[in-house]
């Protein structure tokens, strides 16, 4: 009689368990959004399935929806997104090796598990559910946000973010302009303030030289230092000098009119030199900053990804580690501090941005400028592409 009563204890002890486990996957699975149709699970998106040319950009309406797997992640539904360079290199295959050891850093998957992979960066739009820990928004807020390029991108109905990444939208913009705004900003925020230590407290009276000034991060560059009234030197062509102006700059130099050297060893040395142009420009650039001042020069034109694709992820990242090691000591002896800067997703940046937006220091004109650029940006790829073929 006892060994029945303890099996038949055993049965229920073991049913129970099982049922308690049952249930606890039921509950971590089972996530649910409000989408068209209530028994929706597919979306539709633009999507790649192999590096390439514009030939690899598929469109599909069968992508599979998003769910949050963290707890500080949020859905957020698109209304705008916008296209950057960095889509159509990703597009190419550019920096795949260093953005899939950030997708899979044990190694796991097999090569090409990536795919299909949806390509843009920045979104604007509404949030559609938040995770357990998220509590700066809710479903319902207008939000905007530039996803980091190892993540699945906006070009899509549906979204997954971390809530660290996303900031209420600017009031004064619309979703299409709104969209064309974060990843440059925040890669320009990165460089000016993160990277170069400059903000709205220290700024007053320097000296800034912005070299490629009247592109995304330049104009945008601009307007911040401007807002933080340091003096703005832009370098750019003559027919984007009216353009500059009235975003700001004091003074506009057109890189074809004559040497560059020439026309800066006129002027007054610089405190800060933001340079989106890269190659040559580095072996002179520093020479036009204040010396033993602490000046600094940031490029956000390095060849971390491309060593990385290059030689591989080891020796890829040790040959990074010695060009900005040794060019980092070289002019740190001739007094001058030399940088690199690289986009970074944050949400609170973009809480300090919005507050710029909204006061009118960053102008809806350049989000729209932006907006059109980005279009453009596949038209001359989808271009360019057609010519090589």
């Amino acid at each position: 009689m006892e060994f029945l009563k303890t099996c038949i204890l055993r049965r229920h002890a073991c049913t129970a368990v099982c049922f308690w486990r049952s249930q606890v996957v039921q509950k971590s699975s089972a996530r649910k959004i409000s989408t068209t149709s209530s028994r929706s699970t597919v979306m539709p998106a633009w999507v790649i399935d192999k590096y390439g040319n514009n030939e690899v950009l598929r469109f599909t309406q069968n992508m599979m929806i998003p769910i949050i797997h963290y707890p500080n992640e949020v859905i957020i539904k698109v209304h705008a997104a916008s296209v950057n360079p960095i889509d159509v290199n990703m597009r190419s295959g550019y920096g795949a090796t260093a953005l899939n050891m950030k997708r899979d850093p044990l190694h796991i998957r097999t090569k090409g598990e990536e795919f299909p992979l949806t390509l843009g960066r920045d979104v604007s739009g509404v949030v559609m559910e938040c995770g357990l820990d998220v509590r700066y928004f809710k479903p319902g807020d207008e939000v905007w946000a530039a996803v980091p390029p190892w993540k699945q991108g906006t070009l899509s109905e549906f979204v997954v973010v971390s809530g660290n990444e996303v900031s209420h939208k600017p009031r004064s913009l619309t979703h299409t302009q709104a969209a064309s705004l974060p990843y440059v900003a925040l890669t320009a925020w990165s460089a000016i303030n993160k990277v170069g230590g400059l903000n709205d407290k220290n700024c007053t009276g320097k000296r800034v030289l912005i070299l490629g000034a009247s592109g995304g991060v330049g104009t945008f560059a601009i307007q911040v230092m401007k807002a933080w009234d340091a003096h703005v030197t832009a370098v750019c062509s003559r027919d984007a000098s009216e353009l500059v102006r009235k975003l700001g700059a004091d003074d506009v130099l057109d890189y074809k009119s004559g040497n560059m050297e020439e026309q800066l060893k006129s002027l007054k040395p610089f405190d800060f030199i933001l340079d989106n142009v890269g190659g040559s420009t580095e072996t002179w650039a520093l020479s036009f900053l204040k010396k033993w001042s602490g000046a600094t020069y940031v490029t956000l034109v390095t060849p971390f990804l491309l060593n990385m694709d290059r030689l591989g992820i080891a020796d890829g990242m040790l040959q990074t580690g010695v060009t900005v090691g040794s060019k980092t000591l070289k002019h740190f002896w001739q007094g001058v501090h030399y940088r690199w800067a690289f986009f970074m997703a944050s949400g609170p940046y973009l809480d300090d941005i919005a507050q710029l937006v909204d006061a009118g220091k960053i102008t809806g004109r350049m989000a729209k400028r932006e907006h059109d650029r980005s279009k453009d940006a596949l038209e001359e790829s989808s271009n360019e592409d057609s010519a090589s073929n």
